[in-house]
């Protein structure tokens, strides 16, 4: 079975949708990983040699990938959020 870049990009923005609701490291793996999609779903779409289904599976990988990088982001904000919420109550 031959594996692309394609499936490469698809694959890291999954792992970036499904780490951001895991526990603590999970959301910056989610950051990291979205952006690891967001970069090689940039490389499958602009592959014009590449079919019709190889460039939409890299546009795909491109959206969901900014999507896991969005929540593990958001996840972010609201832990230092809570980290100065506490800060000030002390």
């Amino acid at each position: 079975m031959r594996f692309g870049i394609t499936t490469l990009a698809l694959a890291l923005a999954v792992t970036a949708v499904i780490a951001a609701g895991l526990a603590a490291p999970g959301q910056l793996v989610a950051i990291g990983c979205g952006i690891g999609a967001i970069g090689v779903g940039k490389v499958a779409f602009s592959r014009r040699s590449a079919s019709g289904a190889a460039r939409l599976g890299g546009a795909a990988a491109i959206t969901v990938g900014a999507i896991g990088m969005t929540l593990g982001a958001v996840r972010v904000a609201v832990i230092l959020a809570a980290i100065g919420h506490v800060e000030n109550m002390l």
